[in-house]
């Protein structure tokens, strides 16, 4: 039996945690595709398929260390394979040891126990703010 939408996003949360990513990208469907429309000037936009996700998101440890992500809201849509996802990550930076607080909107949608649409709407406003250094962190 396959895992829900929520289900496998809770998973896939604690698999950061982890920073198991190579973990992580198995729970994507081969044509699955992550997106963020919110992204600044500079980030990618959307990826399309597992192998764009997985070397978007290879050195993601080596960038932001992740501690938590506290006040995980996951609401379930009307279309039983779709979730929206309030939540906030918690941690640091790595390469200067400055503080992590992101909070995120995610609309997450789920076939057969795997992930095939992730649209993360993060706060790129948090790239310019002083002392942030996310270089290579999202990239």
């Amino acid at each position: 039996m396959s895992m829900t939408a929520s289900e496998l996003y809770r998973h896939g949360l604690q698999l950061l945690l982890e920073k198991d990513i190579p973990a992580w990208v198995e729970l994507w469907h081969e044509d699955g595709v992550l997106e963020f429309p919110f992204a600044p000037e500079g980030w990618p936009p959307r990826l399309d398929g597992k192998a764009a996700v997985g070397d978007y998101m290879r050195h993601y440890p080596d960038h932001v260390d992740v501690h938590d992500f506290p006040d995980v809201k996951i609401h379930q849509t009307t279309v039983a394979e779709t979730i929206v996802v309030e939540m906030r990550g918690v941690g640091r930076l790595v390469e200067t040891g400055t503080p992590y607080d992101m909070t995120y909107i995610a609309v997450v949608t789920a076939k057969d126990g795997r992930i095939t649409s992730y649209r993360d709407y993060w706060n790129p406003l948090a790239v310019s703010r002083p002392g942030a250094d996310f270089a290579g962190a999202n990239r």
